[in-house]
């Protein structure tokens, strides 16, 4: 792989890890949001509530400032015209009541002498004028009150709030009591306004300040919360890898230290055991083994004799007394089914301790598998559909270990005709066994290839110990390949065996080594597995 495309596979995997960061199942994110969340809601509340409290502080303030002022006024000025002021009285009086400290305009609309309205305004006959005035207004102020206990004057100063071509004003109206001219008020509001966006501008900024401020909150405690979680998925993972010796570092007294000390006293707990079930395995493996190599040379000595026991059973000299020959026969059979089962004990052992090697060579599939048929006088009995020419690069005598284990397996449980098929799968071989038999039960499928089962508990006596199988996948699987057991639609069962053409591909192990002296009695002509089915 060049470096380019090792920098693409960082860049691509960094990538992958921040997404899954930022993804909404991500406990982090989810405590940022949930910061976010309470810190927006309390600013935005906070900020609301000041801005509506100042808002109503500087408004009524100013407002009372200005209202107490024109109805001084009114009292002071106003009140000191005649009944029937001219518009010239009107004008000057308008213009004097808004020189006040409050700085706001003044219409005046009164009666003169001959009964027609007159107008007086602070600005000018072209600037404040009654149209200004919302009729409400004018109306609330003309409409005169009648005079109880709770109500003293018959005229009452009224106000609203408007707004014109963007700019607030306020607007006040009130009439004098006794007769004389009706008083109007407008006072700009606009340096209030700005006043009061400054403020809102002010809390918006605080509110994105404290935004941002519960975000890298968030973010401290989410790394200080879910650092121990880490380390303690990363110690799981490395735990489930095998590595039993993993262990957290406890810091604190808080839960999160609490989850680390469990964790630490699960870890010891499950080293302890698996120590003391290997130590156990070890020593079930070495009995194995030994108690082999310890039958091995007593069954030398017996097999020696059976076979000479044999001679004379297949002697044409009649010597054998009839009535022991059974009884010979007997010792005969039992001696090599003692013997087949232990050099399979002694194979099994083998592929427990990884001591199993493979011995590599050229192999032509038909060839080996017409080899294999014929050692075992089974070419009546088996079909081959292979072309000649398909090499590989296996191990002979393990492969004869398998064919002779699957196809003995279907000569005795499933019944000739037995056929075999050789085909190419891309990179694998794959070597099909069928038989004609009644097929293998559903029940007994899962079970086929378990060491020592046999699918019937009333034949503990059969031929087979049970391990045939079992054997034949572990020379599979040290060959990088598989067995299969299924029925086939036609009637009978299907053992499929997949094996690379090239299993000079596998590690060093499995390659290296040569061969340790494992050869078993499986793989002399003749040594047939057994499905026990």
């Amino acid at each position: 792989m060049t470096d380019r495309q090792e920098g693409f596979r960082g860049w691509a995997s960094d990538r992958k890890g921040a997404v899954s960061r930022l993804r909404f199942t991500s406990l982090r994110l989810r405590l940022v949001v949930v910061f976010g969340l309470v810190a927006l809601t309390a600013a935005v509340s906070a900020s609301g509530i000041a801005y509506w409290l100042n808002r109503e502080a500087v408004l009524t303030r100013t407002q009372d400032a200005v209202l107490r002022d024109f109805q001084q006024e009114m009292q002071n000025r106003a009140g000191a015209l005649p009944v029937h002021p001219t518009q010239d009285e009107l004008q000057r009086t308008a213009g004097q009541m808004a020189n006040s400290s409050q700085r706001f305009s003044v219409l005046l609309v009164g009666q003169d002498g001959n009964g027609k309205t007159v107008y007086g305004s602070s600005d000018g006959l072209s600037a404040f004028a009654l149209d200004d005035v919302p009729t409400s207004l004018r109306k609330a102020v003309d409409k005169q009150q009648k005079v109880t206990d709770s109500n003293k004057s018959t005229y009452h100063l009224y106000w609203q709030r408007v707004v014109d071509h963007g700019t607030p004003y306020l607007v006040a109206g009130t009439r004098l009591i006794g007769g004389g001219p009706t008083g109007y008020m407008m006072k700009s509001l606009e340096p209030e306004a700005k006043d009061l966006n400054s403020l809102a501008w002010s809390l918006g900024i605080a509110t994105g300040l404290a935004l941002i401020g519960s975000a890298l909150l968030a973010q401290a405690a989410a790394t200080t919360v879910l650092k121990p979680v880490h380390r303690l998925g990363v110690a799981a993972r490395r735990l489930g890898e095998g590595k039993l010796d993993t262990r957290l570092r406890v810091s604190g007294t808080d839960e999160l230290a609490d989850l680390s000390r469990t964790f630490n006293d699960a870890a010891e707990a499950l080293e302890k055991r698996v120590d003391d079930m290997a130590a156990r395995d070890d020593a079930s493996r070495r009995f194995v083994a030994d108690m082999s190599h310890e039958l091995r040379t007593p069954l030398t000595a017996i097999t020696a004799v059976t076979e000479i026991l044999e001679e004379e059973l297949e002697a044409e000299s009649g010597s054998m007394d009839p009535m022991i020959e059974p009884a010979v026969r007997l010792v005969v059979s039992e001696t090599r089914r003692l013997n087949d089962l232990v050099e399979n004990l002694m194979e099994v052992t083998r592929f427990d301790a990884g001591t199993a090697r493979l011995v590599l060579d050229d192999v032509d599939l038909a060839d080996q598998i017409t080899a294999c048929i014929d050692a075992r006088a089974w070419l009546d009995a088996v079909d081959l559909d292979a072309e000649r020419g398909i090499h590989a690069r296996l191990d002979p005598r393990r492969l004869d270990v398998i064919l002779a284990n699957l196809i003995g397996n279907a000569l005795k449980h499933g019944g000739s005709p037995v056929r075999v098929s050789v085909r190419i799968d891309g990179e694998e071989l794959v070597i099909a066994v069928r038989d004609h038999g009644p097929g293998i039960p559903e029940d007994v499928l899962p079970h086929v290839f378990d060491r020592f089962y046999k699918a019937s508990a009333s034949r503990p006596r059969s031929e087979g110990s049970g391990l045939g199988l079992s054997i034949a996948t572990e020379n599979a699987r040290i060959h990088g390949g598989s067995i299969t057991a299924a029925n086939s639609p036609e009637g009978g069962a299907v053992f499929t065996l997949r094996l690379p053409r090239d299993a000079s591909a596998l590690t060093e192990e499995s390659k290296d080594g040569g061969n340790t002296g494992d050869a078993g009695a499986a793989g002399e002509p003749g040594a047939a597995g057994e499905k026990d089915a």
